[in-house]
């Protein structure tokens, strides 16, 4: 359970797992993920392992976009599960990221 992160070979796509419940006891591990990367790095918040999000969970995953330089870089959220789909869909996140 938890926060898994990956980079691909050439390190210009990090790749961020949500296993679980994300919530606020992941906020340390989501920070961790991202605030040693240059603000031009894209990401993937893979969300196929997680099974509960909340308003903290909404929190981190504007944080990390305000991490990034926007004109350069992007959060992309794949694998949701419905319910995750839907509390996206609700907060209008589609404005803010690529979900898929």
């Amino acid at each position: 359970m938890g926060i898994q992160v990956s980079k691909s070979e050439d390190s210009n796509l990090v790749t961020i797992s949500v296993n679980g419940r994300f919530d606020f006891s992941l906020h340390k591990a989501f920070r961790e993920a991202y605030k040693n990367e240059p603000a031009t790095t894209p990401f993937v918040v893979n969300m196929s392992g997680a099974d509960y999000m909340d308003s903290s969970a909404l929190g981190m995953l504007l944080m990390l976009r305000e991490h990034l330089d926007s004109n350069v870089a992007s959060v992309r959220i794949e694998g949701c599960q419905p319910a995750i789909r839907q509390i996206l869909e609700i907060s209008k996140f589609e404005k803010l990221f690529e979900i898929a």
